[in-house]
C-alpha cells in the first residue's frame, strides 16, 4: 500500500531555500567545476550506499542529469549554461546539510527539495538535454555507431544546436511573461 504525503513551499519557505543556496554558490566559489561535479557524484555514491526512500530517490535521480549536462562531451553547454547547472550543484558541495544525510529516512530530504527546485529552475534545459541523449540513442541504433563519426559528430552538433536554440527561445518567453506578471518565480 502506498500513501500519498504533499507540502507546499510558501513564499517564505522559498526565500529561505534561496538563501541556502545563494550561501552554497558563494561557499563554492573557491571550487572548481570537477569539484563541484566530484562532491555531487559522491552524493548519489552515498544515496545507492543508502536505503532511501523511493520519494527522495526519484528526486535524485535528476541529480545525474544535471551532471550528466556537464559532464557530456556532446552536449557542450555553452560557458554561461554550465555556469547556471553548476551554480545549481554548488549545494551538493557544502558538507553540512540542512538534515544531515545520515538520519534514516530524512536525511537527504533536504537534497531532494533542494533538487526539486533547481529542476524547475533549469527544466527547459534538462528537457532538451533529456531529448537529446534520447535523439542520440535512437540516431546512433539507427546509422550504427561509428561507420561514419565525421556524419554523426555533424548530425549530433546540429541536434544540439536545435535544442540549445529551443531553450533559449523557452527562456525568453517565459522572461516576457514574468515581465507582464504571468508567471511566477520559480526559485
Amino acid at each position: 500500500m502506498t500513501m500519498r504525503v504533499t507540502f507546499e513551499l510558501q513564499p517564505e519557505d522559498l526565500k529561505h531555500f534561496r538563501l541556502i543556496m545563494r550561501e552554497a554558490r558563494d561557499a563554492a566559489k573557491s571550487l572548481t567545476a570537477d569539484e563541484i561535479l566530484s562532491a555531487a557524484n559522491n552524493l548519489l555514491l552515498e544515496i545507492e550506499d543508502a536505503k532511501v526512500p523511493h520519494f527522495i530517490e526519484e528526486r535524485l535521480k535528476r541529480l545525474r542529469t544535471l551532471i550528466g549536462m556537464v559532464e557530456d562531451d556532446e552536449w557542450s553547454l555553452p560557458q554561461e549554461e554550465t555556469a547556471r547547472v553548476l551554480n545549481a550543484l554548488a549545494y551538493f558541495a557544502e558538507p553540512e546539510d540542512l538534515i544531515p544525510d545520515h538520519i534514516p529516512g530524512l536525511g537527504f530530504l533536504d537534497d531532494a527539495i533542494m533538487i526539486e527546485l533547481v529542476a524547475r529552475e533549469l527544466r527547459h534545459e534538462i528537457e532538451a538535454y533529456d531529448d537529446f541523449v534520447e535523439w542520440r540513442t535512437a540516431s546512433d541504433k539507427r546509422f550504427r555507431i561509428g561507420k561514419d563519426p565525421a556524419a554523426r559528430d555533424k548530425r549530433v552538433g546540429s541536434k544540439r544546436e536545435k535544442l540549445l536554440e529551443r531553450v533559449e527561445r523557452r527562456k525568453q518567453k517565459d522572461e516576457e511573461a514574468k515581465a507582464k506578471g504571468k508567471a511566477p518565480e520559480l526559485f
